[in-house]
């Protein structure tokens, strides 16, 4: 793939996290192309091998590995595939993530018919489901807790590494609607900063990107109407970003190797960083 610039990361191996998915496949078929071996961890095993897959097929180095992020044996067992195969991790993308309906409400704010309403396809904040707030929750944050635990030990022995969190916008001003997903992605930067203190003398950097809005499989019904129009809830975003269009997965690039590299952000930690076309600079006015 054309990357916006190449940065030296032969020799290095990476790990990426939901790396079957939309914008963490762009992520790990860049870091390949900088010259890094990369391994492919998704829930769907079919999903990773594809990515990895077409890495090998443009010359890079690459394995899918099937791999359950809240399952602690499991991302141990991911690891000793990943060693085995590739050699001790010096690269880590905490890129699984996501949202669940259960945590989500019906309406963009509260009316007085939610003080009564029974009906289980509108939900709202009265009847958000904690099972699916738990889910959420889990999969952002216990997600990035338990894999950094089990990926960067290697790196400290090194004295050396790098850890990428994907936090969101969400994280900066939460968004109607989805109050689970917004809370767990502020605890991601939250995250990010803690630890990026904690693992300083280690020399290992942590940092996180913040993408804004772009069409992945996950928000593209929100997004979207079934003929390919945009919902009303686009327009609000769009009208919302001083740059008036989404973004390209292609558009993380740029931070995400800049963060990578140690000779051009190796001062850099504990740094959380927008990617969204000015939504979080705008006040609306």
């Amino acid at each position: 793939m054309a990357v916006p610039f190449k940065v030296d990361l032969s020799g290095k191996v990476a790990v990426v996290t939901g790396g079957g998915g939309i914008l963490c496949s762009v992520m790990a078929e860049a870091i390949a192309e900088c010259g890094a071996k990369v391994a492919i961890l998704d829930l769907r095993e079919e999903a990773a091998k594809k990515v990895a897959e077409k890495i090998n097929q443009a010359g890079g180095e690459a394995i899918g590995v099937a791999c359950n992020v809240l399952d602690k044996l499991n991302l141990k067992v991911a690891l000793a595939i990943v060693t085995n195969k590739l050699g001790p991790c010096d690269i880590l993308i905490n890129g699984a993530g996501g949202n669940n309906p259960k945590g989500t409400t019906a309406g963009e704010v509260m009316s007085k018919e939610d003080l009564t309403s029974q009906d289980p396809d509108k939900r709202n904040f009265f009847t958000l489901d904690p099972d699916g707030i738990q889910f959420v929750f889990d999969l952002n944050v216990i997600s990035a807790i338990l894999t950094s635990q089990v990926f960067s030990k290697a790196m400290c022995e090194k004295g050396k590494g790098v850890i990428i969190n994907v936090s969101s916008m969400n994280a900066f001003r939460p968004l109607t609607k989805i109050p689970a997903y917004s809370a767990a992605k502020a605890a991601v930067s939250n995250f990010t900063q803690w630890l990026a203190v904690h693992m300083a003398p280690m020399g290992i950097r942590v940092n996180a990107i913040a993408p804004g809005f772009f069409l992945t499989d996950q928000n593209r019904s929100l997004l979207t109407n079934p003929d390919g129009s945009l919902t009303p809830r686009s327009h609000k975003i769009l009208n919302g970003t001083p740059m008036n269009k989404f973004g390209k997965p292609e558009d993380l690039l740029g931070a995400l190797l800049w963060l990578l590299s140690d000779e051009g952000a190796g001062f850099v930690t504990g740094t959380v960083i927008p990617i969204d076309g000015g939504f979080s600079a705008y006040s609306g006015v």
